[in-house]
């Protein structure tokens, strides 16, 4: 009577029915609906799927299909980012691999990005190739990679029309500094950890023989020293860097220090002197209150030498090495790396009689994320768009709701991004990504244009020498313009093309904190610049996916979880495999290993796409993070298995039967689960509209599981087996209907198995095509306005039910054992209902006789609802004499703990806390109603 398999195995379906889908064309653009686009974040071309793609991934398809299915002329526009240093390093490991010795230096700049494309061609599409795998219903035609034609050529225009307006300049600034890759990278590329370091306190004798008296008192204003110094006292982390010092500081009211104003001192080990100045960021009580200032190589002693006009300079090498161009740096210093240069000068300091003391000290200590080398502040020339108009007007957008933050809490973050800009560095020195359009003279002039052949003709430089620029834009800058260069800007025939002004704005922006301020924020400021536009509506902020306890995935502890394992499943041994390969610290992978097999002894079952999703749904609430257990997933994917029997029970039950137009209910069950799913129908329009995802998917859970697949599948027995043939018709009907409609409302949510599924009921309801084009439930699809009765009397119906399963469970009674049910008290609605639902009550409860009882009732289990009492007797169920033994014990020790709670509370005195006072009170009053209840029952059996 079904063509469903016997059981729910996602394996046999997922992929075929995705490939359906895309070569069908139903993932591109279509009908005459509003249009509504989202952006996908562009994933690094050289990356895989993680949990954090997979989490906001789910909630971006939900809401493409949910848009789709409403008749919304629907686009996920997809794309990949070409990911500057990322992909540099995979190439340049390859080349490695290969053994041939080519390198990218020996390669040359050419040859070498020849080598990436060749592995973008080959290698580059992995995690679109598993985002399908995860069910991502975007336009794949349009998909488009940070370094095509149509993204360079719009990358290129904004560059050279910012420059034309001033905002986009080259000077030399500080920078953060990777010393291994040789290029700056962005804030968000640092990692800064707490780590174990040293504080060094070195002399720094004062110029022309000057002394002053230094006084040092204690917190309450006593002196505790007071002494002639001919020096004063540096404390800092970093001591190699003294040789770029361009000054001493020290707060302007400290009056230790207040006879130093204006002096000088000689800086060791160089021969230079260096004066003493004043400034409010010295923190007095920090250290010895005396400050080294090093602008070229600390971010904020650079904004220090900005205020007071200091010299900069720069004593390290592009790779972290001490430059050979300075005589006052000392020969056996140069060349030096960083490191060593610090053993060396804090040696020669000791020797010189300059250290006065070193000692342990935890700092925050930059890192890159890719090279895991510190970051240096490094003084560069680089490439800087000017910030102050931009951010004005990126913030008066989102002040004035022209973009909506979700949760609108994030617009504080952003503010304060905002409020206090920088100019950005968008220059790399890169081989791989957007070539910036500068070129040289031989003089060392910048010329901007769009081409070398438009600069020669706008400024008439003939044949003159020329050197482009050898840099290339940072990623984030190409990602800024994503909105826009992805629908063809500034090409007008290929913005018509691309429907640009359909798809910009955008509608939301699925994206995580970490990035408001590097992507959201530059977006914002870019689109409007350019376009005039706001490059989305909402921007729906999501949290960061954890482990189950809490803690952030990361390869060094070995707790990641692959999305794809989830999905298709993994043995022990090759999860541990994947944990241990290529740690950083290899002496972690035995804990890993231990740790790993421990909690996942027989690896990782597969448990399907859909389970997944939903889990990621499920866990979507407003907090910044998710703790994501597997578990859940498990559980989701005996939902996904419960909704695959339901629908093989209606198949079954509905035999050859087609119905076609809206079930006209014949029965109260009918009326009552369609009352439900217009209810349902309404909160989920509600919560896709307010992004909680996860009030979604647990109120689609609870109708799907409780209501329909527990309770009307049950109510609908007792017609589907009757001797009503129009009852049992219209349930049929109604069945089918509900179950449509339950699958068109979870298939945004869990795609694949509601697509299987109702592949297998839409033929007998007349419909047909693909599930994802069928219109989503919407309240008021029909009238149920008149089944409130129904409603109240089916719940009627289930708490009767309940109960009487409950007394049966209780003891231990045969489900095919019938019993008999005996009533005593209710109101007039309980009679009328007992006498109209006899039918439905005696087979859902398994009743041989149901009777009212006017006097006290036999020895019975007995059970309330409302004001109706209930009897189940027990003569024939259970061993009187065994049940009255069980009593009697139940009864001694529920005694003996009221009395334990009695003589507790007359112990309490006057000190013991309230809340303490009433906790023992609840339990008395607990204790108190289980004897009533208890002793009443035994009475009954006496």
């Amino acid at each position: 009577m079904t063509n469903l398999d016997a059981g729910f195995n996602p394996q046999s379906f997922e992929t075929r029915l995705y490939q359906q889908w895309e070569g069908s064309g139903a993932f591109v653009p279509t009908g005459d609906g509003p249009a509504y686009t989202i952006l996908l974040p562009p994933p690094n071309v050289t990356g895989t799927l993680h949990m954090g793609h997979a989490f906001q991934h789910t909630l971006m398809d939900a809401l493409v299909r949910y848009h789709r299915m409403r008749g919304y002329r629907t686009l996920w526009q997809m794309g990949t980012d070409h990911a500057g240093i990322a992909t540099e390093m995979v190439v340049s490991r390859n080349l490695a691999i290969e053994g041939k010795g080519d390198t990218r230096d020996s390669l040359g700049r050419e040859k070498f990005i020849e080598k990436v494309w060749e592995w973008k061609q080959h290698s580059g599409d992995t995690i679109e190739r598993q985002m399908r795998r995860l069910g991502a219903s975007g336009d794949w035609s349009r998909s488009v990679f940070t370094m095509d034609p149509m993204p360079s050529a719009a990358i290129t225009e904004a560059f050279v029309r910012l420059h034309e307006q001033g905002l986009v300049y080259r000077g030399q600034r500080l920078v953060n500094w990777d010393p291994v890759l040789k290029t700056a990278i962005s804030d968000l590329e640092v990692v800064s950890e707490e780590e174990n370091g040293h504080l060094w306190s070195i002399r720094y004798p004062l110029a022309d023989g000057a002394s002053y008296e230094h006084v040092e008192v204690d917190a309450d204003g006593n002196e505790i020293l007071r002494e002639t110094r001919d020096y004063v006292v540096v404390a800092t982390t970093r001591p190699e860097t003294m040789l770029g010092d361009t000054a001493a500081m020290v707060h302007p009211e400290d009056p230790r220090y207040l006879a130093l104003h204006g002096k000088s001192v000689e800086l060791p080990l160089t021969g230079r002197r260096i004066p003493v100045i004043t400034d409010d960021y010295v923190d007095r009580a920090f250290g010895t209150g005396v400050v080294k200032v090093t602008p070229a190589h600390d971010f904020n002693d650079y904004a220090v030498g900005q205020r007071h006009s200091l010299p900069l300079i720069n004593i390290f090498t592009d790779d972290a090495r001490v430059v050979s161009s300075r005589d006052d740096i000392a020969e056996k210093y140069r060349g030096l790396d960083r490191f060593d240069t610090r053993k060396l000068i804090v040696a020669d300091l000791d020797a010189a009689g300059l250290l006065v003391e070193v000692k342990p000290h935890k700092l925050q200590v930059p890192r890159g994320d890719r090279s895991g080398q510190v970051i240096e502040p490094y003084l560069t020339d680089q490439w800087f768009v000017q910030m102050d108009t931009l951010g004005k007007r990126g913030l008066e957008l989102a002040e004035s709701g022209a973009v909506k933050f979700v949760p609108s809490n994030w617009i504080n973050t952003y503010r304060h991004w905002m409020e206090n800009l920088q100019d950005w560095c968008i220059s790399r020195q890169l081989w791989w990504g957007h070539r910036i359009p500068a070129w040289f003279d031989e003089a060392g002039k910048v010329y901007v244009g769009r081409s070398e052949a438009e600069v020669r003709a706008a400024h008439g430089l003939g044949d003159a020498p020329l050197r482009q620029d050898p840099d290339v834009l940072e990623t984030w800058f190409s990602s800024a313009m994503f909105p826009f260069s992805t629908q063809g800007w500034p090409d007008p025939a290929a913005m018509a093309e691309r429907g640009f002004a359909q798809h910009v704005p955008s509608n939301v922006l699925v994206t995580g904190f970490d990035i408001i301020f590097f992507w959201v924020a530059r977006m914002v400021m870019m689109t409007d610049h350019f376009t005039g536009q706001v490059p989305f509506h909402d921007v729906y902020i999501t949290g960061l996916v954890r482990d189950k306890n809490g803690q952030k995935m990361s390869k060094s502890k070995g707790n990641v979880l692959d999305p794809i394992d989830i999905i298709d499943g993994i043995s022990a041994d090759d999860l541990v495999a994947k944990r241990t390969f290529g740690l950083m610290q290899p002496k972690m992978a035995e804990k890993i290993e231990k740790d790993t097999r421990k909690e996942f002894p027989n690896g990782i079952n597969p448990h399907g796409a859909d389970a997944l999703r939903f889990t990621m749904a499920a866990l979507a609430g407003p907090g910044r993070d998710i703790k994501f257990d597997l578990a859940r997933a498990e559980g989701y994917k005996n939902f996904c298995n419960k909704l695959w029997n339901a629908t093989r029970f209606a198949l079954m039950n509905v035999g050859d039967a087609t119905f076609t137009g809206k079930p006209q209910p014949g029965t109260d069950a009918e009326r009552w689960i369609l009352s439900q799913l217009d209810r349902v129908s309404a909160e989920a329009a509600e919560h896709f509209a307010s992004y909680r995802f996860d009030l979604l998917a647990q109120c689609l859970y609870e109708f799907a599981w409780n209501q329909f697949c527990d309770w009307f599948v049950e109510l609908a027995k007792p017609a589907l087996n009757g001797d009503d043939a129009a009852a049992a018709d219209s349930t049929r009907h109604t069945l089918l209907h509900v179950l449509d409609a339950l699958l068109r409302l979870l298939h945004p949510l869990i795609p694949f198995v509601t697509e299987e599924l109702w592949q297998s009921v839409a033929p007998k309801l007349g419909k047909s095509g693909s599930l994802m084009l069928q219109p989503y439930p919407q309240a008021g699809d029909l009238d149920v306005a008149a089944y409130a009765s129904a409603d109240t009397d089916i719940e009627w119906l289930k708490a009767m039910v309940s109960a009487v399963r409950r007394i049966r469970s209780e003891l231990g009674v045969s489900p095919a054992k019938q019993v008999g049910l005996l009533l005593r008290g209710g109101n007039a609605e309980d009679a009328t209902r007992i006498t109209r639902l006899d039918a439905q009550l005696r087979f859902l409860c398994k009743l041989e006789r149901i009777e009212t009882l006017a006097g006290e009732p036999p020895a019975a289990a007995p059970a309330l609802v409302g004001e109706l009492q209930l009897f189940v007797p027990l003569e024939g169920l259970v061993d009187l004499d065994a049940e009255r033994t069980r009593l009697d014990k139940e009864i001694a020790r529920i005694v003996a703990e009221k009395e334990k709670s009695e003589t507790k509370l007359a112990k309490f005195g006057a000190g013991v806390p309230a809340a303490v006072v009433e906790q023992e009170q609840a339990r008395l009053a607990d204790w108190s109603a289980k004897l009533v209840a208890l002793s009443t029952q035994r009475a009954r059996l006496a």
